[in-house]
């Protein structure tokens, strides 16, 4: 990444403060801008006046009665995870006692008690799952022939690897993975970390495809991330998204991983009763040279009234992670964009809306939506999800205790599916960064036959011919496609952001009507951060509302790409808290050039009579200066990377 970029990597901790203030609050998340947090737990952030290695951190902490966890990801030894060996993980009063105990030792710049809260597994479902098991023939040395179709006994049942109408699904309709088995492309020597509650490593379908080195539990501070035992196998779920990664193939059991030739490490951090800053971003930055991919398929409560984020530590990990991950090229977070069906929107998801990550939604075999599925402009593309005739009929993957399921659902069986597809990517191209990811995403996906089930959500074409949806991004991922480009691509230019205007005197939104704001920029042109080729592009807001939740918002380029960047959240009732420097994202007009004249349009969606302010918006702008194709030579010239260089070129003569 250049140098110019890197003062927009620490951006998210001055200009989007969501991350410290506005996601502060009790322990759902339930607003923008929180009130103070309802339970605190045993963990202490610890910031030392300098920089001390982790002997010293260890007698400091066993001094005052705590355990040391380990430094914080970025920190450079300043700031140490703290854990009381005595207070429960759960309180509603800050302990006072013991910050007080910490602050006065004369090397203790400040301690903070870690509020908690809740984050949940996405696609969970609550009762006792249908146990699948079967006699595993173990096939030991068996030649994985590429040439040749999988014989283990679930490949069948795994419609989204290869779709042949199975329960109604549309023949073809799949993630195109056997096109890129053929090119030898299995996921070698790269590794995946699943960030859940725990992998079953022990499984026969899983063993030999762990890596323990890049592992870690969080949860128990171990390295051992087994699940926890429980009667109705809640904690089935990382196992389940790890063999949709990387399930052995050939071996008699269950069935095969996308990329069944890679590794996975199990990253146990979601099973404990409440979720602290210091935990994810641990596990977000955790051995980030050892691990490619991060896969999340958890996040805030999907009910369709939260609005949510990572705080200061996370948000620092990810953006370490991409700026400094492997090697430099950049980790690739992988986010399920959410569970909470129509009535949410994943663009009040930090994590999924997060320009660091990619965001993933679902669609069922036929094409169509799931009925889960959030929509938001912030989605880049689509894997699959649970089948449409039958409901019990989901994803085909590894269980507990060496069992095979055919029930995994939800967006959480979509991000690992991507996972996997990037996994192949990686394995093609080394050397692709968490951008290239990106872009190849964009270039790769397909429209295929994909389809809103309410016929809410139509494809649209942006201004560089690029097709979208609102529910499915740029469409459904082709591995082959994917890898196939991978294998000739050039890293594209640097990225730079610009801060393209701000408009800040509040102005009312009357009911019946919408309000317009305008900002015209030249996208920082003659500067050093111009832009002229977007990538995602922000509008920073703060808005109040008597009912938050009948609000939507919406942002038009100046190549007439429209986002909805906000929808109606039926269960949102809130009417204190609004948005605070919210950073909504959009996808839509990747490609765009941004020189011109932005929309933003805010209006109340409502039967009922609303009244609100927008009280600032900033627009910030992510791309290059430099045409990001201009070196690429298209096999096609129906091809989308045909379409929009052709699109640059033409632009670039004018």
């Amino acid at each position: 990444m250049a140098a110019a970029t890197w003062s927009w990597l620490l951006a998210p901790f001055l200009l989007l403060h969501w991350a410290s203030a506005g996601a502060g609050g009790g322990a759902g998340g339930s607003g923008a801008g929180l009130s103070g947090p309802s339970v605190f737990t045993s963990s202490f952030l610890v910031r030392f006046r300098r920089g001390v290695d982790n002997a010293f951190a260890h007698d400091v902490a066993d001094k005052y009665g705590f355990d040391n966890l380990g430094p914080l990801v970025g920190a450079d030894g300043h700031e140490y995870h703290f854990k009381h060996r005595t207070l429960p993980h759960a309180r509603s009063r800050r302990s006072l006692t013991h910050t007080r105990a910490l602050k006065s030792h004369p090397a203790v710049h400040t301690a903070v008690q870690q509020p908690g809260f809740k984050r949940v597994k996405r696609g969970l479902r609550p009762a006792v799952p249908a146990i699948h098991g079967m006699k595993f023939d173990l096939k030991v040395g068996e030649a994985n022939r590429i040439d040749e179709e999988p014989t283990d006994p679930y490949f069948p049942m795994q419609w989204y690897l290869k779709n042949t109408g199975q329960n109604g699904g549309k023949v073809r309709l799949d993630l195109n993975v056997q096109a890129a088995w053929a090119q030898g492309i299995t996921g070698k020597n790269v590794t995946t970390a699943i960030m859940d509650d725990g992998v079953d490593y022990m499984h026969p379908d899983l063993k030999f495809n762990y890596n323990a080195e890049a592992s870690y539990d969080f949860s128990s501070n171990d390295p051992f991330p087994y699940p926890r035992y429980t009667d109705d196998w809640f904690n089935s779920h990382g196992t389940r998204c790890a063999g949709e990664v990387a399930a052995a193939r050939n071996n008699g059991i269950c069935g095969v991983g996308v990329a069944y030739d890679s590794k996975i490490a199990g990253i146990r951090m979601l099973d404990q009763p409440y979720m602290t800053d210091l935990i994810e971003a641990n596990s977000m930055g955790h051995e980030p040279h050892k691990i490619h991919i991060y896969s999340a398929s958890w996040g805030p409560t999907d009910d369709g009234k939260t609005v949510d984020g990572p705080r200061n530590a996370t948000m620092r990990a990810i953006v370490q992670g991409v700026n400094e991950g492997r090697n430099g090229l950049g980790n690739i977070y992988v986010w399920a964009s959410g569970d909470g069906g129509e009535e949410d929107d994943c663009n009040c998801d930090g994590y999924a809306a997060s320009m660091w990550t990619i965001s993933i939604n679902s669609a069922i075999n036929d094409g169509q939506n799931a009925h889960y599925d959030e929509s938001c402009s912030s989605t880049l593309a689509s894997t699959f999800s649970n089948g449409a005739k039958d409901p019990n009929t989901g994803v085909a993957t590894t269980d507990l205790y060496g069992k095979c399921t055919t029930t995994h659902s939800g967006t959480s069986a979509a991000a690992p599916e991507a996972a996997g597809v990037f996994a192949l990517a990686l394995e093609a191209n080394p050397q692709l960064t968490w951008r290239d990811i990106q872009h190849l995403t964009v270039l790769t996906s397909k429209r295929n036959s994909l389809f809103d089930a309410k016929n809410r959500f139509h494809w649209t074409m942006n201004g560089v011919g690029l097709e979208f949806n609102h529910l499915f991004g740029f469409g459904v991922l082709d591995a082959g496609a994917m890898v196939t480009l991978s294998k000739q691509w050039h890293a594209v230019p640097p990225r730079y952001h610009c801060e393209a205007g701000e408009l800040t005197q509040p102005q009312a939104i009357i009911m019946g009507r919408s309000l317009f704001w305008e900002i015209k920029t030249d996208a920082c042109k003659g500067t050093d951060t111009e832009v002229n080729y977007l990538e995602h592009v922000q509008a920073v807001i703060s808005a109040n509302a008597s009912r938050r939740g009948d609000l939507e918002l919406f942002l038009t380029s100046p190549m007439g790409t429209k986002s909805m960047i906000l929808s109606r959240r039926a269960n949102d009732d809130d009417h204190r808290d609004g948005f605070t420097k919210w950073p909504f994202m959009t996808t839509h007009s990747w490609g765009e050039y941004p020189q011109g004249t932005w929309k933003l349009e805010a209006r109340f969606n409502s039967p009922q009579t609303r009244h609100g302010n927008l009280l600032e918006w900033s627009l910030v702008l992510h791309g290059t200066k430099e045409a990001p194709y201009r070196t690429l030579h298209p096999s096609s010239p129906h091809s989308k990377l045909a379409i929009v260089k052709k699109a640059h070129e033409d632009k670039k003569m004018k």
